[in-house]
């Protein structure tokens, strides 16, 4: 499965990549892969996945506080 961009979309992405080119060429790079390809969501990984790759740990809410990403 892909997610594409519409075509509005995907020209604001080139867009931003030519303004930003000079200063960031890798996130240019990444917009532009964006606008042409979209995003392969089979390749996707959770955060989930990412943490125990990493072996990252969560600490439980200390006294009732709610932790928001």
């Amino acid at each position: 499965m892909r997610m594409v961009f519409d075509p509005a979309e995907a020209g604001q992405l080139r867009a931003t990549a030519r303004d930003t080119a000079l200063e960031d060429p890798t996130l240019a790079y990444v917009l532009l892969d964006l606008a042409e390809h979209g995003v392969d969501l089979n390749a996707c990984r959770t955060w989930e996945d990412i943490r125990s790759e990493r072996g990252i740990e969560t600490a439980p809410a200390a006294g009732g506080e709610q932790r928001v990403a």
